[in-house]
């Protein structure tokens, strides 16, 4: 008996081995992951931070303080260019900061700050210096603010009398700028693996070969899938929106009209996915590993957790069209800006079209056996 063992061990590394598949979702995604990951967190000392400069004696949208011109080395005609300063810290690691400083008004600061456009923005007094307003709740509003406060308590920079004035209205919150996220991310979940990995265990398990000898439709069957995750994901969503509401005091700005369309656009193209995810998968390693790979480069990228705007430049306009950070946008503009149905039928169009095109690839390609 003792004898058999080592060839039943042998025999397990040989059937999966055979799988290359499974061999890739084993060892190459959890490296390419990391390294992706990596890439995205490890030298987050040197991101990129937006602040906003609201004047108040400087009148025009470039005029930018003069001591700032001097600390950045940048000059007023490259302002004038892209309305905004570069300007570079180095701690005592060695590290550098990077900072990008632009003229706003306080709408436009509130408005940015929203969208996680900007980080904080610093009002600029002539009596009472410089005000530092942002969320504490934002662990990446406080090391700016902190950067930021060290730099210009330096000698050479311009002594004057610094405050920092915390941001609690509704809407300007960390919290009302990470729950639209949440809930984004909450529907991508259910359509993934509610859909998704449903799918693949009734091919595991020989029961979509009896669907087959139904006359049943198979895009009929498919929607039904749709369908009933739907109406979950709405009850989760709902219990979520209840929590917020009286825990946090989040309510909703915008049209419940465009709400509802964005919810079923997002829905639509997550439930598209899904399906063409499960269509050709054999095993719960394949389906496992590629539910992964669609779902963890979006949570990392489209400004779930933190904003994306603290990605390089290039990498934005790829960002900005994945379906979460279309649905994750559209979210935050109804609850916390209160934009209407007008402003969502772009985002919506383009989810419902992303959800279409891969129901349609996935129904075309769809293994039933």
């Amino acid at each position: 008996m003792i004898k058999v063992l080592p060839q039943l061990i042998i025999t397990q590394f040989k059937l999966f081995f055979r799988e290359p598949g499974v061999v890739f979702w084993s060892f190459g995604f959890p490296v390419l992951m990391a390294w992706v990951l990596g890439i995205a967190f490890a030298n987050k000392g040197e991101s990129l931070r937006i602040i906003a400069l609201v004047p108040s004696q400087f009148q025009a949208a470039t005029d930018f303080p003069e001591w700032l011109y001097e600390k950045t080395g940048n000059s007023e005609a490259q302002a004038q260019t892209d309305s905004s300063l570069f300007w570079k810290i180095q701690n005592r690691a060695g590290k550098q900061a990077h900072f990008r400083f632009r003229m706003m008004t306080m709408d436009q600061a509130v408005l940015a700050l929203k969208r996680g456009q900007i980080t904080l923005w610093i009002e600029i007094k002539p009596d009472s210096g410089m005000i530092y307003r942002f969320d504490p709740q934002n662990s990446e509003s406080r090391l700016t603010y902190l950067l930021l406060d060290a730099a210009f308590q330096k000698p050479e920079a311009l002594e004057q009398k610094t405050e920092v004035l915390p941001i609690t209205a509704v809407g300007s919150r960390f919290i009302d700028f990470l729950v639209p996220g949440l809930m984004a991310m909450s529907i991508m979940n259910a359509c993934l693996w509610g859909i998704g990995w449903n799918l693949v265990e009734l091919r595991i398990k020989k029961l979509l070969r009896r669907m087959v000898a139904t006359p049943l439709n198979k895009s009929i069957f498919l929607l039904s899938h749709l369908l009933n995750r739907m109406m979950l994901a709405a009850a989760e969503l709902l219990f979520l929106y209840v929590f917020v509401y009286f825990y946090f005091d989040i309510t909703i700005q915008g049209s419940l009209v465009a709400l509802l369309l964005v919810f079923v656009s997002g829905h639509t193209a997550f439930s598209g996915i899904a399906i063409l995810i499960s269509s050709r998968v054999q095993n719960t390693q394949s389906g496992n590993g590629l539910i992964n790979a669609v779902s963890m480069p979006m949570m990392i990228f489209s400004g779930i957790f933190f904003s994306y705007h603290n990605f390089p430049d290039w990498v934005i306009p790829y960002v900005e069209v994945f379906p979460l950070t279309l649905l994750a946008n559209s979210l935050r503009g109804i609850i916390t800006e209160g934009i209407g149905l007008a402003e969502v039928i772009g985002p919506a169009t383009s989810l419902f079209g992303i959800g279409a095109v891969c129901f349609a690839l996935g129904l075309k390609l769809y293994r039933w056996h």
